[in-house]
Protein backbone atom coordinates (compact mmCIF):
# COMPACT_ATOMS: atom_id res chain seq x y z
CA UNK A 1 0.00 0.00 0.00
CA UNK A 2 0.05 7.46 -2.65
CA UNK A 3 3.14 7.61 1.89
CA UNK A 4 4.88 7.89 4.88
CA UNK A 5 4.06 9.71 8.05
CA UNK A 6 3.25 12.97 7.80
CA UNK A 7 0.49 13.10 10.30
CA UNK A 8 -2.17 13.16 7.88
CA UNK A 9 -4.17 9.78 7.15
CA UNK A 10 -4.15 8.25 3.49
CA UNK A 11 -7.22 6.63 2.11
CA UNK A 12 -6.78 3.45 -0.02
CA UNK A 13 -9.94 1.86 -1.60
CA UNK A 14 -10.49 -1.79 -2.12
CA UNK A 15 -13.23 -2.83 -4.91
CA UNK A 16 -15.33 -6.13 -4.17
CA UNK A 17 -14.25 -8.58 -7.40
CA UNK A 18 -16.15 -7.89 -10.74
CA UNK A 19 -16.60 -3.74 -9.77
CA UNK A 20 -14.43 -0.96 -11.60
CA UNK A 21 -10.87 -0.98 -10.40
CA UNK A 22 -9.73 2.10 -8.75
CA UNK A 23 -6.25 3.56 -8.18
CA UNK A 24 -5.44 4.38 -4.43
CA UNK A 25 -5.93 7.96 -3.45
CA UNK A 26 -5.42 10.28 -0.38
CA UNK A 27 -8.29 11.46 2.00
CA UNK A 28 -8.26 14.67 -0.26
CA UNK A 29 -9.11 12.57 -3.47
CA UNK A 30 -6.07 13.28 -5.53
CA UNK A 31 -4.74 10.27 -7.30
CA UNK A 32 -1.21 9.02 -6.42
CA UNK A 33 1.26 9.59 -8.92
CA UNK A 34 4.26 8.27 -9.98
CA UNK A 35 7.07 9.65 -8.98
CA UNK A 36 8.16 12.72 -11.71
CA UNK A 37 11.19 15.41 -12.53
CA UNK A 38 10.96 18.96 -11.26
CA UNK A 39 9.35 20.85 -13.94
CA UNK A 40 11.98 22.93 -14.41
CA UNK A 41 15.44 22.67 -13.48
CA UNK A 42 18.44 25.55 -12.73
CA UNK A 43 21.68 23.97 -13.16
CA UNK A 44 24.32 26.55 -11.31
CA UNK A 45 28.26 26.70 -11.33
CA UNK A 46 29.49 25.22 -8.35
CA UNK A 47 31.22 28.50 -6.42
CA UNK A 48 34.73 28.16 -5.23
CA UNK A 49 35.62 26.83 -2.19
CA UNK A 50 36.94 30.05 -0.67
CA UNK A 51 33.86 31.73 -1.39
CA UNK A 52 31.88 28.90 1.36
CA UNK A 53 33.59 31.35 3.88
CA UNK A 54 32.31 34.41 2.99
CA UNK A 55 30.87 36.54 5.89
CA UNK A 56 26.92 37.43 5.62
CA UNK A 57 27.90 40.87 5.08
CA UNK A 58 29.37 39.55 1.74
CA UNK A 59 26.33 37.46 1.00
CA UNK A 60 24.39 40.25 1.67
CA UNK A 61 26.38 42.61 -0.74
CA UNK A 62 26.48 39.90 -3.66
CA UNK A 63 22.62 39.71 -3.41
CA UNK A 64 22.03 43.04 -4.46
CA UNK A 65 24.35 42.98 -7.56
CA UNK A 66 23.96 40.72 -10.54
CA UNK A 67 24.64 37.26 -10.43
CA UNK A 68 27.44 36.02 -12.83
CA UNK A 69 26.17 32.41 -11.96
CA UNK A 70 25.08 30.87 -15.18
CA UNK A 71 21.48 29.42 -15.21
CA UNK A 72 20.19 27.13 -17.90
CA UNK A 73 16.22 26.46 -17.66
CA UNK A 74 15.40 23.24 -18.89
CA UNK A 75 11.83 22.78 -19.76
CA UNK A 76 9.94 20.04 -19.28
CA UNK A 77 8.61 18.04 -22.25
CA UNK A 78 5.20 16.72 -22.82
CA UNK A 79 4.59 13.46 -21.95
CA UNK A 80 1.10 11.44 -22.32
CA UNK A 81 1.33 9.43 -19.83
CA UNK A 82 0.46 12.91 -17.49
CA UNK A 83 -2.40 13.33 -20.86
CA UNK A 84 -3.62 10.07 -20.08
CA UNK A 85 -6.49 9.95 -17.35
CA UNK A 86 -5.98 7.40 -14.86
CA UNK A 87 -8.97 4.89 -14.61
CA UNK A 88 -10.28 3.39 -11.22
CA UNK A 89 -8.44 0.64 -10.18
CA UNK A 90 -8.99 -1.59 -7.24
CA UNK A 91 -6.34 -1.43 -4.17
CA UNK A 92 -3.37 -2.76 -5.31
CA UNK A 93 -3.49 0.90 -2.84
CA UNK A 94 -5.86 0.41 0.01
CA UNK A 95 -1.97 -0.48 -0.28
CA UNK A 96 -1.71 4.24 -4.14
CA UNK A 97 -2.65 4.51 0.16
CA UNK A 98 -2.21 2.58 0.73
CA UNK A 99 -2.37 -1.13 -2.18
CA UNK A 100 -4.47 -0.19 -3.16
CA UNK A 101 -8.19 -1.15 -4.01
CA UNK A 102 -9.27 -1.40 0.54
CA UNK A 103 -9.51 2.19 1.79
CA UNK A 104 -6.98 2.50 4.16
CA UNK A 105 -6.03 5.62 6.89
CA UNK A 106 -2.74 5.09 6.73
CA UNK A 107 -0.16 6.81 8.48
CA UNK A 108 2.36 9.12 5.89
CA UNK A 109 6.06 10.02 6.57
CA UNK A 110 6.50 13.01 8.78
CA UNK A 111 8.01 15.94 7.02
CA UNK A 112 11.67 15.43 6.96
CA UNK A 113 13.41 18.03 9.74
CA UNK A 114 15.53 20.64 7.66
CA UNK A 115 19.35 19.61 7.48
CA UNK A 116 22.32 21.80 7.43
CA UNK A 117 23.74 22.06 3.45
CA UNK A 118 26.93 19.99 3.36
CA UNK A 119 29.57 20.97 0.40
CA UNK A 120 30.06 17.82 -2.05
CA UNK A 121 33.13 16.65 -3.21
CA UNK A 122 31.61 15.16 -6.43
CA UNK A 123 28.28 15.12 -8.41
CA UNK A 124 26.06 12.14 -7.93
CA UNK A 125 26.47 9.64 -10.19
CA UNK A 126 22.28 9.61 -10.87
CA UNK A 127 20.48 12.37 -12.50
CA UNK A 128 18.56 14.57 -10.76
CA UNK A 129 15.85 14.59 -13.81
CA UNK A 130 14.00 12.30 -15.70
CA UNK A 131 14.68 11.90 -19.30
CA UNK A 132 10.86 13.11 -20.78
CA UNK A 133 12.24 12.93 -24.42
CA UNK A 134 9.21 12.35 -26.68
CA UNK A 135 9.17 10.23 -30.10
CA UNK A 136 8.93 13.34 -32.24
CA UNK A 137 12.50 14.36 -30.13
CA UNK A 138 14.16 11.23 -32.29
CA UNK A 139 13.43 11.70 -35.79
CA UNK A 140 14.73 14.05 -37.80
CA UNK A 141 11.99 13.80 -40.54
CA UNK A 142 8.83 11.77 -41.35
CA UNK A 143 5.53 11.67 -43.43
CA UNK A 144 3.35 10.28 -40.91
CA UNK A 145 -0.15 11.24 -40.07
CA UNK A 146 -1.06 12.81 -37.02
CA UNK A 147 -2.92 10.20 -36.05
CA UNK A 148 0.46 7.79 -36.41
CA UNK A 149 2.41 10.34 -34.83
CA UNK A 150 0.26 9.86 -31.58
CA UNK A 151 0.46 6.37 -31.92
CA UNK A 152 4.35 6.18 -31.65
CA UNK A 153 4.50 8.71 -29.11
CA UNK A 154 2.41 6.58 -26.93
CA UNK A 155 4.68 3.23 -27.83
CA UNK A 156 7.34 5.30 -27.14
CA UNK A 157 5.80 6.81 -23.50
CA UNK A 158 5.42 2.69 -23.08
CA UNK A 159 9.21 1.59 -23.78
CA UNK A 160 10.59 4.86 -22.00
CA UNK A 161 8.45 3.60 -19.06
CA UNK A 162 9.83 0.20 -18.66
CA UNK A 163 13.23 1.86 -18.77
CA UNK A 164 12.77 3.95 -16.34
CA UNK A 165 10.95 1.58 -14.23
CA UNK A 166 14.17 -0.56 -14.93
CA UNK A 167 16.86 2.04 -13.76
CA UNK A 168 14.49 3.03 -10.66
CA UNK A 169 14.57 -0.76 -9.35
CA UNK A 170 18.43 -1.25 -10.01
CA UNK A 171 18.42 1.97 -8.41
CA UNK A 172 16.30 0.82 -4.83
CA UNK A 173 18.89 -2.59 -5.37
CA UNK A 174 22.18 -1.09 -4.90
CA UNK A 175 21.41 2.65 -3.24
CA UNK A 176 18.92 1.06 -0.52
CA UNK A 177 18.83 -2.64 0.03
CA UNK A 178 22.66 -3.75 -0.43
CA UNK A 179 23.80 -1.03 1.93
CA UNK A 180 21.22 -1.72 4.65
CA UNK A 181 22.10 -5.40 4.26
CA UNK A 182 26.07 -4.71 4.69
CA UNK A 183 25.96 -1.87 7.35
CA UNK A 184 23.78 -4.26 9.20
CA UNK A 185 20.89 -1.32 9.40
CA UNK A 186 18.25 -4.21 9.23
CA UNK A 187 18.93 -8.29 8.72
CA UNK A 188 18.35 -10.03 6.13
CA UNK A 189 14.93 -11.47 6.83
CA UNK A 190 13.55 -8.48 7.68
CA UNK A 191 14.89 -6.74 4.21
CA UNK A 192 13.60 -10.01 2.77
CA UNK A 193 9.84 -8.97 4.06
CA UNK A 194 10.32 -5.25 3.11
CA UNK A 195 11.77 -5.78 -0.67
CA UNK A 196 9.94 -8.86 -0.95
CA UNK A 197 10.38 -10.47 -5.38
CA UNK A 198 11.24 -6.78 -6.21
CA UNK A 199 15.00 -7.92 -7.29
CA UNK A 200 12.80 -11.03 -10.00
CA UNK A 201 11.47 -7.69 -11.42
CA UNK A 202 14.33 -6.80 -12.78
CA UNK A 203 14.68 -9.04 -15.85
CA UNK A 204 10.88 -9.37 -16.21
CA UNK A 205 10.77 -5.61 -17.55
CA UNK A 206 14.06 -6.16 -19.11
CA UNK A 207 13.03 -8.73 -21.19
CA UNK A 208 9.67 -6.46 -22.45
CA UNK A 209 12.11 -3.45 -22.81
CA UNK A 210 14.59 -5.66 -25.19
CA UNK A 211 11.34 -6.73 -26.95
CA UNK A 212 10.06 -3.22 -27.86
CA UNK A 213 13.32 -2.12 -28.72
CA UNK A 214 13.66 -4.63 -31.68
CA UNK A 215 10.30 -3.90 -32.80
CA UNK A 216 11.69 -0.55 -33.97
CA UNK A 217 12.67 -0.32 -37.51
CA UNK A 218 15.76 1.96 -39.78
CA UNK A 219 12.91 4.77 -39.22
CA UNK A 220 12.34 4.78 -35.65
CA UNK A 221 9.23 3.05 -35.81
CA UNK A 222 6.84 0.60 -34.12
CA UNK A 223 4.47 -1.21 -36.90
CA UNK A 224 2.78 -4.32 -34.87
CA UNK A 225 3.06 -4.07 -31.26
CA UNK A 226 -0.05 -6.32 -30.21
CA UNK A 227 1.96 -9.73 -30.69
CA UNK A 228 4.48 -8.96 -28.46
CA UNK A 229 2.54 -7.66 -25.61
CA UNK A 230 -0.07 -10.52 -25.49
CA UNK A 231 3.41 -12.88 -25.59
CA UNK A 232 5.19 -11.02 -22.32
CA UNK A 233 1.88 -9.89 -20.73
CA UNK A 234 0.99 -13.75 -18.47
CA UNK A 235 4.82 -12.49 -17.17
CA UNK A 236 3.12 -10.39 -14.69
CA UNK A 237 1.31 -12.97 -12.85
CA UNK A 238 4.40 -12.23 -10.89
CA UNK A 239 2.90 -9.24 -9.20
CA UNK A 240 0.44 -11.46 -7.29
CA UNK A 241 3.00 -12.23 -4.88
CA UNK A 242 4.71 -9.07 -4.80
CA UNK A 243 1.92 -7.09 -4.47
CA UNK A 244 0.55 -9.47 -1.64
CA UNK A 245 3.73 -9.18 0.02
CA UNK A 246 3.06 -5.15 0.23
CA UNK A 247 0.60 -5.09 3.01
CA UNK A 248 3.41 -6.74 5.68
CA UNK A 249 6.23 -4.97 4.31
CA UNK A 250 4.64 -1.33 5.13
CA UNK A 251 4.05 -2.52 8.05
CA UNK A 252 7.22 -3.69 8.75
CA UNK A 253 9.20 -0.60 7.13
CA UNK A 254 7.02 1.69 9.75
CA UNK A 255 7.69 -0.32 12.19
CA UNK A 256 11.64 -0.19 11.77
CA UNK A 257 11.39 3.78 10.72
CA UNK A 258 10.50 4.28 14.48
CA UNK A 259 14.92 2.64 14.74
CA UNK A 260 17.18 5.39 15.13
CA UNK A 261 19.54 4.23 12.22
CA UNK A 262 16.81 3.59 9.94
CA UNK A 263 15.56 6.14 9.96
CA UNK A 264 18.83 8.33 9.84
CA UNK A 265 19.85 6.06 6.76
CA UNK A 266 16.63 6.78 5.30
CA UNK A 267 16.14 9.92 5.84
CA UNK A 268 20.21 10.54 4.27
CA UNK A 269 18.85 8.48 1.38
CA UNK A 270 15.72 11.16 0.81
CA UNK A 271 17.87 14.09 1.06
CA UNK A 272 20.34 12.85 -1.83
CA UNK A 273 19.91 13.81 -5.34
CA UNK A 274 19.46 10.26 -6.70
CA UNK A 275 15.97 9.99 -4.91
CA UNK A 276 14.27 12.89 -6.75
CA UNK A 277 13.07 14.27 -2.83
CA UNK A 278 11.05 10.22 -2.85
CA UNK A 279 11.30 7.86 -0.11
CA UNK A 280 12.21 4.64 -0.08
CA UNK A 281 8.26 3.19 -0.21
CA UNK A 282 7.63 5.59 -3.32
CA UNK A 283 10.47 3.15 -4.95
CA UNK A 284 8.85 -0.29 -3.60
CA UNK A 285 5.49 0.99 -4.80
CA UNK A 286 6.54 1.84 -8.47
CA UNK A 287 5.81 -1.82 -9.75
CA UNK A 288 2.67 -1.58 -8.53
CA UNK A 289 1.89 1.92 -10.28
CA UNK A 290 3.68 0.54 -13.80
CA UNK A 291 0.92 -2.40 -13.91
CA UNK A 292 -2.13 -0.31 -13.33
CA UNK A 293 -0.64 1.91 -16.16
CA UNK A 294 -0.47 -0.87 -18.73
CA UNK A 295 -4.24 -1.22 -19.30
CA UNK A 296 -4.11 2.76 -20.18
CA UNK A 297 -1.79 2.83 -22.24
CA UNK A 298 -3.12 -0.09 -24.34
CA UNK A 299 -6.24 1.62 -24.74
CA UNK A 300 -4.44 4.88 -26.02
CA UNK A 301 -2.40 2.66 -28.51
CA UNK A 302 -6.02 1.14 -29.50
CA UNK A 303 -7.50 4.80 -30.36
CA UNK A 304 -5.14 5.54 -32.33
CA UNK A 305 -4.54 2.17 -34.44
CA UNK A 306 -6.13 2.72 -38.01
CA UNK A 307 -8.99 0.13 -38.81
CA UNK A 308 -6.78 -1.45 -41.23
CA UNK A 309 -4.19 -1.75 -39.26
CA UNK A 310 -2.88 -5.66 -38.05
CA UNK A 311 -2.82 -4.40 -34.23
CA UNK A 312 -6.84 -4.05 -34.97
CA UNK A 313 -7.62 -7.55 -34.46
CA UNK A 314 -4.71 -8.54 -31.16
CA UNK A 315 -5.34 -5.19 -29.38
CA UNK A 316 -8.48 -6.35 -27.77
CA UNK A 317 -7.23 -9.20 -26.98
CA UNK A 318 -4.13 -7.46 -25.50
CA UNK A 319 -6.37 -5.32 -23.38
CA UNK A 320 -8.64 -7.93 -22.42
CA UNK A 321 -5.25 -9.90 -20.74
CA UNK A 322 -3.96 -7.39 -19.36
CA UNK A 323 -7.53 -6.26 -17.41
CA UNK A 324 -8.25 -9.40 -16.32
CA UNK A 325 -4.80 -10.11 -14.82
CA UNK A 326 -4.56 -6.52 -12.82
CA UNK A 327 -8.13 -7.13 -11.43
CA UNK A 328 -6.52 -11.37 -10.25
CA UNK A 329 -4.01 -9.03 -9.05
CA UNK A 330 -6.38 -7.02 -6.87
CA UNK A 331 -8.82 -9.71 -5.78
CA UNK A 332 -5.32 -11.60 -4.41
CA UNK A 333 -3.66 -7.88 -2.64
CA UNK A 334 -7.44 -7.53 -1.38
CA UNK A 335 -7.30 -10.78 0.12
CA UNK A 336 -3.94 -10.82 1.85
CA UNK A 337 -4.70 -7.39 3.29
CA UNK A 338 -7.79 -8.72 5.25
CA UNK A 339 -6.04 -11.68 6.46
CA UNK A 340 -3.55 -9.40 7.72
CA UNK A 341 -5.78 -6.95 9.82
CA UNK A 342 -7.86 -9.51 10.78
CA UNK A 343 -5.02 -11.71 12.30
CA UNK A 344 -4.42 -8.00 14.07
CA UNK A 345 -7.62 -8.31 16.01
CA UNK A 346 -7.91 -8.85 19.51
CA UNK A 347 -11.00 -9.98 20.91
CA UNK A 348 -12.05 -8.98 25.01
CA UNK A 349 -15.31 -10.85 24.65
CA UNK A 350 -15.54 -14.02 22.84
CA UNK A 351 -19.20 -12.89 21.63
CA UNK A 352 -17.61 -10.51 19.55
CA UNK A 353 -15.85 -13.16 17.38
CA UNK A 354 -18.68 -13.06 14.70
CA UNK A 355 -18.46 -15.75 11.88
CA UNK A 356 -19.12 -13.36 9.49
CA UNK A 357 -15.39 -11.53 10.19
CA UNK A 358 -14.01 -14.87 9.23
CA UNK A 359 -15.87 -15.43 6.20
CA UNK A 360 -15.03 -12.22 5.00
CA UNK A 361 -12.77 -11.82 1.92
CA UNK A 362 -11.40 -8.77 1.35
CA UNK A 363 -11.76 -5.38 3.12
CA UNK A 364 -13.84 -2.59 2.09
CA UNK A 365 -11.90 -0.17 3.96
CA UNK A 366 -10.48 0.93 6.72
CA UNK A 367 -8.97 3.85 8.86
CA UNK A 368 -9.37 6.05 11.56
CA UNK A 369 -12.38 7.64 13.01
CA UNK A 370 -14.05 9.50 16.35
CA UNK A 371 -16.83 8.06 18.19
CA UNK A 372 -19.43 10.75 19.91
CA UNK A 373 -16.79 10.86 23.08
CA UNK A 374 -13.80 12.08 20.83
CA UNK A 375 -11.63 9.09 21.27
CA UNK A 376 -10.04 8.02 17.85
CA UNK A 377 -11.21 4.48 16.85
CA UNK A 378 -9.29 2.17 14.04
CA UNK A 379 -12.52 1.25 12.02
CA UNK A 380 -12.21 -2.20 9.71
CA UNK A 381 -15.39 -2.39 7.20
CA UNK A 382 -14.50 -5.97 6.37
CA UNK A 383 -16.79 -7.57 3.10
CA UNK A 384 -19.59 -9.58 5.74
CA UNK A 385 -18.98 -6.94 8.95
CA UNK A 386 -17.76 -3.62 10.40
CA UNK A 387 -15.65 -3.79 13.33
CA UNK A 388 -15.09 -0.62 15.76
CA UNK A 389 -10.66 -1.28 17.22
CA UNK A 390 -8.57 0.47 19.09
CA UNK A 391 -4.98 0.43 18.21
CA UNK A 392 -2.69 -1.31 20.75
CA UNK A 393 0.98 -2.16 21.11
CA UNK A 394 2.72 -4.64 18.50
CA UNK A 395 2.57 -8.19 19.13
CA UNK A 396 5.28 -10.00 17.35
CA UNK A 397 5.92 -7.77 14.91
CA UNK A 398 1.85 -6.86 13.92
CA UNK A 399 0.03 -3.90 15.09
CA UNK A 400 -2.55 -4.80 17.30
CA UNK A 401 -5.84 -3.85 17.57
CA UNK A 402 -8.42 -4.55 20.06
CA UNK A 403 -11.67 -4.63 19.25
CA UNK A 404 -14.00 -2.19 20.71
CA UNK A 405 -17.88 -2.76 21.56
CA UNK A 406 -19.72 -5.47 19.31
CA UNK A 407 -18.90 -5.63 15.71
CA UNK A 408 -22.21 -5.16 13.41
CA UNK A 409 -22.87 -8.01 10.60
CA UNK A 410 -23.31 -5.45 7.51
CA UNK A 411 -26.41 -7.54 6.36
CA UNK A 412 -28.27 -5.86 9.55
CA UNK A 413 -26.80 -2.24 9.60
CA UNK A 414 -28.72 0.47 9.57
CA UNK A 415 -26.86 3.63 8.52
CA UNK A 416 -27.94 7.17 8.54
CA UNK A 417 -26.30 10.59 7.37
CA UNK A 418 -25.92 13.01 9.62
CA UNK A 419 -26.50 16.73 7.93
CA UNK A 420 -23.73 19.33 8.72
CA UNK A 421 -25.11 21.67 10.77
CA UNK A 422 -26.87 19.49 12.65
CA UNK A 423 -27.80 20.55 16.20
CA UNK A 424 -25.86 18.82 19.02
CA UNK A 425 -28.96 18.29 21.12
CA UNK A 426 -29.69 15.61 23.76
CA UNK A 427 -26.20 14.53 24.91
CA UNK A 428 -25.67 12.94 22.16
CA UNK A 429 -22.57 13.74 21.12
CA UNK A 430 -22.01 14.97 24.26
CA UNK A 431 -20.58 17.97 22.46
CA UNK A 432 -16.96 16.04 21.12
CA UNK A 433 -17.76 16.67 17.60
CA UNK A 434 -19.15 20.17 18.37
CA UNK A 435 -15.28 21.57 19.88
CA UNK A 436 -17.46 24.16 21.49
CA UNK A 437 -20.24 25.07 19.09
CA UNK A 438 -23.58 23.40 18.26
CA UNK A 439 -22.85 22.37 15.26
CA UNK A 440 -21.55 18.88 14.16
CA UNK A 441 -19.65 18.21 10.72
CA UNK A 442 -18.83 14.99 8.43
CA UNK A 443 -20.84 12.88 10.99
CA UNK A 444 -23.17 9.43 9.85
CA UNK A 445 -23.92 6.82 12.41
CA UNK A 446 -24.90 3.41 12.56
CA UNK A 447 -27.10 0.92 14.12
CA UNK A 448 -27.76 -3.14 14.37
CA UNK A 449 -31.29 -3.95 13.06
CA UNK A 450 -33.00 -6.31 15.12
CA UNK A 451 -30.76 -6.07 18.35
CA UNK A 452 -32.30 -3.41 20.86
CA UNK A 453 -29.43 -4.11 23.28
CA UNK A 454 -26.58 -2.71 20.67
CA UNK A 455 -26.78 1.50 20.86
CA UNK A 456 -26.04 3.08 18.01
CA UNK A 457 -22.61 4.12 17.02
CA UNK A 458 -21.96 7.80 16.00
CA UNK A 459 -18.50 8.61 13.70
CA UNK A 460 -16.66 11.23 12.34
CA UNK A 461 -14.64 11.20 9.52
CA UNK A 462 -11.90 13.69 9.61
CA UNK A 463 -13.52 15.67 6.23
CA UNK A 464 -16.35 15.58 3.73
CA UNK A 465 -14.57 13.23 0.99
CA UNK A 466 -13.68 10.70 3.98
CA UNK A 467 -17.08 10.44 4.98
CA UNK A 468 -18.57 10.46 1.32
CA UNK A 469 -16.22 7.45 1.22
CA UNK A 470 -17.11 6.03 3.76
CA UNK A 471 -21.30 6.18 3.29
CA UNK A 472 -20.22 4.99 -0.02
CA UNK A 473 -18.46 1.87 0.87
CA UNK A 474 -21.16 0.66 3.78
CA UNK A 475 -23.81 1.19 1.14
CA UNK A 476 -22.01 -1.21 -1.40
CA UNK A 477 -21.23 -3.38 1.63
CA UNK A 478 -24.49 -3.42 3.33
CA UNK A 479 -26.20 -3.81 0.01
CA UNK A 480 -24.31 -7.08 -1.06
CA UNK A 481 -24.33 -8.45 1.97
CA UNK A 482 -27.99 -9.12 2.17
CA UNK A 483 -28.18 -9.99 -1.15
CA UNK A 484 -26.04 -12.70 -0.31
CA UNK A 485 -28.00 -13.48 2.82
CA UNK A 486 -31.02 -13.60 0.61
CA UNK A 487 -29.54 -16.24 -1.46
CA UNK A 488 -28.36 -18.02 0.93
CA UNK A 489 -31.79 -18.50 2.74
CA UNK A 490 -33.61 -19.27 -0.62
CA UNK A 491 -30.84 -22.25 -1.32
CA UNK A 492 -31.79 -23.37 2.38
CA UNK A 493 -35.90 -23.20 1.87
CA UNK A 494 -35.43 -24.58 -1.68
CA UNK A 495 -37.11 -28.38 -1.79
CA UNK A 496 -34.39 -31.18 -2.17
CA UNK A 497 -35.38 -33.81 -5.06
CA UNK A 498 -35.74 -37.30 -3.75
CA UNK A 499 -33.46 -39.65 -4.71
CA UNK A 500 -35.81 -42.13 -5.55
CA UNK A 501 -36.61 -39.84 -8.79
CA UNK A 502 -32.97 -39.16 -9.61
CA UNK A 503 -33.03 -41.92 -12.61
CA UNK A 504 -35.46 -40.10 -13.96
CA UNK A 505 -33.00 -37.05 -15.17
CA UNK A 506 -31.39 -39.66 -17.48
CA UNK A 507 -34.14 -41.40 -19.39
CA UNK A 508 -34.86 -39.89 -22.76
CA UNK A 509 -38.68 -39.27 -24.13
CA UNK A 510 -37.83 -42.34 -26.28
CA UNK A 511 -36.52 -44.45 -23.97
CA UNK A 512 -39.16 -46.81 -23.45
CA UNK A 513 -37.13 -49.98 -22.55
CA UNK A 514 -35.06 -48.21 -20.12
CA UNK A 515 -38.29 -47.01 -18.30
CA UNK A 516 -39.62 -50.44 -17.94
CA UNK A 517 -35.67 -51.29 -16.48
CA UNK A 518 -35.98 -48.34 -14.41
CA UNK A 519 -39.30 -49.47 -12.96
CA UNK A 520 -38.86 -53.31 -12.07
CA UNK A 521 -35.96 -52.18 -10.52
Amino acid sequence: MELEETGEKRTSWYVSPGETNSIPCDHAGKRKQDPGPESVIRIMEDEEEDEEGEMMSDHMKDSEEPSNKRVKPVGKSNSLTGVITPVKTPALKRIGQSISRSISFRTEARPLPPAALRPRSKASSFPRRRNSQCWSDTVESHDLTVKEIKRQEVIYELTQGERQLIDDLSLVKKVYYEPMLKLDIMTESELGQIFGTLDSLIPLHQDLLGRLERLRGSEKTVGEVGPTLMNWFPCLEAYVTYCCNQVGAKALLDQKKLEKRVEHFLRLCQESSFSRKLDLWNFLDLPRSRLVKYPLLLKEIQKCTPADHPDEDTLPDALELIQSIVAEVNKKTGEAECQFYRRGLSYLEESQRLPEIQQSRFLYCHGELKNNKGQRLHVFLFELALVLSRPAEERDGFQVFNVYRQPLPNALINLEEIPDGEAAGGGTFRGAFTGGNDKVRNCFRVSSRGRSKLHPYCLQANDSFSKQQWITCLRQAIVHSRDKMAQTSQSQLSPQADPALYHIAELSLSSDTEMADHTSR
